[in-house]
């Protein structure tokens, strides 16, 4: 890559279903240029393993998934939102099967037609998917087509520090080139955010490693609000391991949708004590409970077993799952699976209206980096992908029609970077798992007062540690990752402590109850934040 710095039309940072999906729709409308700080195809949408949730039965109803989605969002969704995502949801998931997506297929009296999983919180049978892979598998559909097009252009390997911005217009980012070295800069008329989430705060989590809430760093940075960080959701059942990884593997809700039960060391089906919906209740009612029993027990690890569920079907619906399993030497047609909760999913993120816009001009923002307000205080499953689907094509749609009013592509002013590579690595590795253990310790799955409190203290001093190496211009990948970890901790520390409540993701056993006051978002200016480094 250039380090004299490239123009486009279209910018996108990252490359999973938003990104993607955003890049095709514009493409007719002008060049495009993706950046991934890694592989192609190394983002979250390619380790969902369990679907997309869209109303495609005629059992079930638009109304319902409404509901459903309402629900779990515990009274604080943004409607309009919601009900843009269910309806338009449908067409754009047929849009994706015209391009090739496979879902799943079964035969019922003689005729093909979608196998349709039913998870948590889902009052029906809803979930397309791709057998156990199905991010992969969409991933794969959307890199095939984009490889069609001569004017999207993917450049592997980009690490986006910070966007290029004046009088709150967007005019690019820059970044560093991981293979050489160079810092560039990257000039476009239109910029969207596609980074992902950033569980990777988190001691135990499911991500992968490039999920350290780079986008929602930069926005803020930039001048962006921030919605609703404070729910994050832990997802219930992971393989627990005793191997050293980047990322805990997702054992699929869809496992417990089929009939997969959970039970204590000692065989005993403890859901049943607390929550009507057993192990198809809502995650955050099954993580909570998984962390009751293994607080209560000393265990490390619950059990999630599947043997009721069949060999052959095991093996069919859940092939991935079988073998990750057995490279642990569990075969889990045999015996159950250890299985602990870990951080998952971001339901806020950069605020944005319901075209993906966000408050800065010409800059947007769609998938798990954004806040639409579509989950609330809990996302139910499988809405991630169809949100990340629907505002995608929805921002696409707008920024199609705004590049026309787009006269230039760059600011008078360019931002010139300044690199020194001279940094012992070990300082950068030390805080950033102390920002994980503190995360995992003082903002997981229970919070208190006195916990909150205690985080805010150490991030008051990793904030200042973090400044003072950038001061000194150490610019590395980790020390970017590092920032952008510091401010994501912080985000969420601070949002938890604002919500004197229990709701949804966010349980605090100082206030175990909801409280009407809080019946809203929680929404963080950048002038009520500490100076971010």
């Amino acid at each position: 890559m250039e380090s004299a710095g490239i123009r486009t039309d279209f910018l996108v940072i990252g490359s999973g279903l938003s990104g993607l999906n955003f890049s095709l729709r514009v493409s007719d409308k002008g060049d495009v240029i993706v950046l991934t700080k890694k592989h192609k195809s190394d983002a979250n949408t390619n380790y969902a393993q369990g679907g997309i949730a869209v109303v495609m039965s005629e059992e079930d109803s638009i109304e319902s998934h409404i509901e459903d989605t309402l629900k779990a969002g515990e009274g604080i969704c943004n409607y309009d939102a919601v009900k843009i995502m269910v309806e338009e949801g449908i067409r754009y998931v047929k849009e994706l099967i015209e391009l090739g997506v496979r879902f799943s297929k079964k035969i019922v009296d003689g005729k093909e037609v979608y196998d349709l999983w039913q998870e948590g919180g889902h009052s029906h049978r809803r979930i397309l998917h791709s057998e156990d892979l199905t991010g992969k598998e969409i991933e794969r559909t959307l890199l095939s087509r984009i490889r069609e097009k001569r004017n999207i252009r993917i450049f592997e390997n980009i690490l986006v520090f910070d966007l290029i911005t004046e009088d709150n217009k967007c005019f690019g980012v820059s970044a560093i080139d991981l293979d050489t070295g160079e810092p560039v800069n990257i000039y476009s008329k239109i910029t969207i955010l596609c980074t992902g989430g950033g569980s990777q705060v988190y001691l135990h989590t499911t991500n992968p490693e490039i999920a350290t809430g780079d986008g929602i760093a930069m926005g803020v940075k930039a001048g962006c609000s921030v919605g609703n960080l404070e729910f994050v959701q832990f997802h219930p059942t992971t393989l627990f391991s005793k191997k050293e990884r980047e990322r805990n593997i997702l054992i699929s809700e869809a496992v417990r949708g089929e009939g997969g039960i959970l039970i204590d060391k000692r065989g005993r089906r403890f859901m049943e004590e607390f929550h009507p919906l057993k192990e198809l209740a809502p995650r955050d009612v099954v993580a909570r409970s998984i962390d009751k029993v293994l607080k209560e027990t000393g265990d490390e690890y619950v059990y999630l077993d599947l043997r009721s569920i069949g060999k052959e079907k095991i093996k069919k619906k859940f092939p991935n799952i079988y073998r990750y399993c057995l490279e642990e030497n569990i075969d889990i047609t045999k015996e159950p699976i250890p299985v602990v909760p870990a951080a998952h999913y971001l339901c806020g993120g950069i605020v944005t209206d319901l075209w993906g816009r966000t408050e800065i001009e010409n800059l947007y923002a769609a998938g798990e980096v954004s806040y639409t307000g579509v989950h609330g205080a809990n996302r139910l499953a499988s809405n991630s992908l169809l949100e990340a689907l629907v505002f995608s094509s929805r921002a696409a749609e707008d920024a199609m029609n705004n590049i026309k009013r787009c006269k230039d592509y760059v600011s008078r002013i360019e931002k010139n970077i300044q690199m020194n590579y001279e940094l012992e690595e070990v300082i950068v590795s030390h805080l950033i798992k102390e920002i994980k253990q503190t995360m995992w310790d003082y903002v997981g799955i229970v919070r208190s007062d006195e916990r909150l409190k205690n985080a805010l203290k150490r991030f008051q001093f990793i904030l200042e540690d973090v400044k003072d190496i950038l001061s000194r211009k150490k610019i590395t990948k980790s020390v970017i990752e590092l920032r952008n970890l510091s401010i994501l901790g912080y985000l969420i520390t601070f949002s938890a402590s604002k919500r004197k409540e229990s709701r949804g993701l966010h349980f605090n056993k100082d206030y175990p109850e909801k409280n009407e006051e809080f019946k809203k978002p929680t929404i963080l200016k950048k002038e009520e934040l500490w100076n971010l480094p």
